[in-house]
């Protein structure tokens, strides 16, 4: 989707990492990670419930496309994308939380504001 970081993965598992993440987020409503992977975690979800505010048939298949599973998307449509209605992007937050206790990776919280 954005391609600005490799996030040390090939391709595949970026990929792969960042579906996960993704949807994570949106079944969860919060998770914690690293500030590198919430930072492209973040437009990639926010397209997401862009296409909940749609609510067409095609988004809902985009959307399918993307998140991995199918429970979450129905979440996204029916609960988070009509909270967000009247409001144009915008709709995660990261909050910085330190460093890692293993290696010292700077670790955030991302969450739906």
């Amino acid at each position: 989707m954005t391609g600005a970081r490799k996030l040390g993965k090939t391709t595949d598992q970026r990929r792969a990492m960042l579906r996960q993440l993704v949807t994570d987020l949106l079944e969860y409503e919060k998770i914690t990670t690293t500030v590198t992977r919430a930072k492209e975690v973040r437009p990639i979800a926010e397209k997401m419930i862009t296409l909940g505010k749609k609510n067409t048939l095609a988004s809902r298949r985009m959307a399918l496309g993307y998140i991995t599973k199918e429970g979450t998307v129905a979440k996204v449509f029916k609960e988070i994308a009509p909270k967000y209605a009247d409001r144009n992007g915008g709709y995660t937050r990261i909050i910085r939380i330190g460093p890692r206790r293993g290696d010292s990776a700077e670790l955030a919280l991302i969450e739906l504001v």
